[in-house]
C-alpha cells in the first residue's frame, strides 16, 4: 500500500536542492493574458517550501503555463499541498497524468452525432504544433525531471491512485506508459550537477585563454 508520508519525504528530498530558475524563465506561454496573470505572482519566490497552499490555489492555472524550468521548481509545493489535502482548485495530479490515455464522448448537435475525442492520440494544435499529439507534448514536458524526482512523483501517483475512483485508469496509464520507466532511466541529479560544472569550467577556460592571448584587452 502506498504511503502518503513516505511520498512526502521523497518529494522533499528529491527537490530540495533545485535552484530558482530566475524571474525571466518562469513563463512558458505567451498566448493571451492568462499565462502572465497566473505565473507572474511566482516571480521572486525563490523558496518553494515557503509558499502557502492558499497562494498555490489562487494561482492554480500556473501549472499549465509554467515553463519547464518553472514547473520543475514549483511542482513539489503543489504536490505536498495536495498530499495534505489543502488544494481546492490546483490539480498537480492532472498535470502529471493527462496525455497518456484516450477519452471519447458522443455529443449530439443539430440531430448529428459527434464523437469528441481527447487524450494521447489527439493532435495538440495543428496550427501551432503540426502533427504533435498530446502524448508527444506530455512526454516532452515531463522529461525535465531527474531520476530521483521521477521516483518521488511515482510515489505520489501511486498514493493518489489508491485514493481515486474516476481517475484511476488515467493514473495507471501514466505510470505504465511513462513514469515508472522515467524513474528507471532518467539522468540522476548528480549527472545534471556534473554537466553544469563541466560547462562552467569550460567557459572559464575559454575566458582565461583569451586573456592570455590578449592581455591588454585590445
Amino acid at each position: 500500500m502506498a504511503d502518503k508520508n513516505a511520498a512526502a519525504k521523497l518529494i522533499l528530498e528529491a527537490f530540495k536542492g533545485n535552484e530558482y530558475p530566475g524571474d525571466a524563465f518562469l513563463l512558458g506561454s505567451r498566448q493571451g493574458c492568462e499565462p502572465f496573470d497566473e505565473v507572474l505572482p511566482f516571480q521572486g519566490k525563490t523558496s518553494w517550501q515557503e509558499l502557502t497552499s492558499k497562494f498555490l490555489d489562487e494561482h492554480a492555472g500556473a501549472l499549465h503555463f509554467f515553463s519547464e524550468a518553472g514547473l520543475r521548481f514549483f511542482l513539489p509545493a503543489f504536490l505536498l499541498a495536495d498530499l495534505r489535502e489543502e488544494l481546492n482548485y490546483a490539480d498537480p495530479l492532472f498535470t502529471l497524468s493527462s496525455g497518456f490515455s484516450d477519452v471519447a464522448l458522443e455529443i449530439t448537435k443539430n440531430a448529428r452525432k459527434f464523437l469528441i475525442k481527447s487524450g494521447k492520440s489527439q493532435l495538440l494544435n495543428p496550427r501551432l504544433y503540426g502533427a504533435a499529439t498530446f502524448l508527444d507534448y506530455a512526454r516532452h514536458r515531463l522529461s525535465i525531471f531527474t531520476r530521483e524526482e521521477a521516483l518521488a512523483i511515482v510515489a505520489y501517483l501511486e498514493y493518489k491512485q489508491e485514493q481515486q475512483d474516476s481517475d484511476r485508469g488515467r493514473i495507471s496509464a501514466a505510470l505504465d506508459d511513462f513514469w515508472r520507466e522515467r524513474a528507471r532511466i532518467a539522468p540522476q541529479s548528480a549527472e545534471l550537477r556534473s554537466y553544469l560544472k563541466e560547462k562552467e569550467e569550460y567557459l572559464a577556460a575559454i575566458v582565461e585563454e583569451n586573456k592570455t592571448k590578449n592581455p591588454t584587452g585590445d
